[in-house]
């Protein structure tokens, strides 16, 4: 059996530092370096991770999810998650884990790996908790779209009708990206694919196999971006899938391999990550290398989340949560791997600051995607403590 009940992870470790912001909201204020300045030059390095941590699974908020995707923690506790193939948002309740449907996003034409994905709400300012942005597949593409939210309606439709701040995005059967977050200079970040066409990722001007980066409207967000007339950030990605910030501001990035390695990469603005070139480490001066490297059946990396000073990277195929133990803008320990088939695929992590200090994730897995083999009770949102 995949699973058991009342898992236990043996702590292995304790205290670490806690770490940025969350991938699903964003914040840590300030702005970002100007295009000329190196993202692992914005702050300075805060201390070392322990090379050992662990991991506890406290609770099971739900239960009961159809194609969970995005997710994004609200200011008072509750979230928002996605379902990929019904185009709906939830609101879960963070104590009691009731699920209430906030509506169905128009206009989402689920197929293969694309539908209602990516979720993000402003940190903080005249739209917090009153504006929900989604990136989604439609019949022609993939876009990004905001959307007034009203708790205070009925259930089902609370959502007010989409604002498309950013179209043209290439939509496929595979490598449709989808992860979107504001970055601590409250900015919107896009992580998208190139379809299955990896030329793409090594032409600017499309927005295929790029990390993009752009205003709250959808304009480009000027000093931080490469070109200050366009939204891409980076470029030479194959599909990324998980977006977070280090306490450094430094930007972390986990991306799809294809035959051979996964990545872990931290994002220089206007770097070239290799695709279709280089896949994994190479000694082509052009590229960037990642920071880790798996082996894709050890991996398939989804959603990531910054805390207790280590990126926490979610694995689809690999069935597992990896542990990066960070000391400035490199690994302070070798990987560790948490939770190996215990729960099966495993979507989005997202760091849990509602009750302070940092140490706390959200956990979804992705069970009911079709690539699965979904149990009573998938997919679910896990609590977990980390160290």
């Amino acid at each position: 059996m995949r699973r058991t009940a009342g898992l236990r992870i043996v702590a292995v470790c304790a205290l670490a530092l806690s770490a940025g912001c969350s991938g699903g909201g964003g914040s840590g204020g300030g702005d970002e370096p100007s295009g000329a300045q190196r993202s692992s030059a914005a702050a300075p390095s805060p201390s070392a991770a322990p090379a050992k941590g662990s991991v506890k699974v406290v609770r099971t908020l739900t239960t009961g999810l159809d194609s969970p995707w995005g997710l994004a923690p609200l200011s008072g506790g509750d979230l928002l998650v996605s379902s990929r193939d019904t185009g709906k948002i939830l609101r879960i309740d963070g104590d009691s884990g009731k699920k209430t449907e906030v509506g169905t996003v128009p206009g989402v034409e689920p197929g293969g790996e694309g539908g209602l994905l990516g979720l993000a709400v402003p940190p903080d300012g005249a739209e917090a908790g009153k504006m929900v942005y989604a990136y989604f597949t439609s019949a022609s593409d993939n876009r990004i779209v905001r959307m007034l939210y009203d708790p205070a309606k009925e259930p089902g439709d609370q959502l007010g009708a989409p604002d498309t701040i950013l179209k043209g995005i290439p939509r496929g059967r595979i490598h449709n990206g989808g992860r979107i977050a504001f970055g601590p200079d409250k900015m919107l970040y896009a992580g998208t694919g190139e379809s299955g066409d990896g030329g793409l990722a090594q032409d600017k001007k499309s927005l295929g196999g790029k990390i993009l980066r752009m205003t709250p409207e959808g304009e480009p967000a000027g000093h931080g971006s490469p070109d200050p007339d366009s939204v891409v950030y980076s470029w030479g990605h194959r599909n990324v899938q998980g977006l977070d910030w280090d306490r450094g501001k430094r930007l972390w990035a986990s991306e799809f391999g294809q035959d051979t390695w996964d990545e872990l990469n931290l994002i220089e603005p206007g770097g070239n990550y290799g695709w279709p070139d280089a896949e994994g480490r190479s000694d082509d001066k052009r590229f960037e290398n990642p920071v880790e490297q798996w082996r894709t059946d050890e991996a398939s990396p989804s959603g990531l989340a910054v805390a207790a000073g280590s990126v926490w990277m979610a694995g689809l195929r690999g069935e597992r949560l990896w542990r990066i133990p960070l000391e400035g803008g490199e690994p302070a320990a070798a990987p560790q791997a948490f939770l190996k088939g215990k729960y099966g695929r495993l979507r989005t992590v997202v760091a849990d600051r509602s009750s302070g200090g940092g140490h706390g994730l959200w956990l979804v897995t992705s069970e009911t995607d079709g690539r699965g083999s979904p149990e009573k009770g998938d997919d679910r949102i896990l609590r977990l403590e980390v160290r």
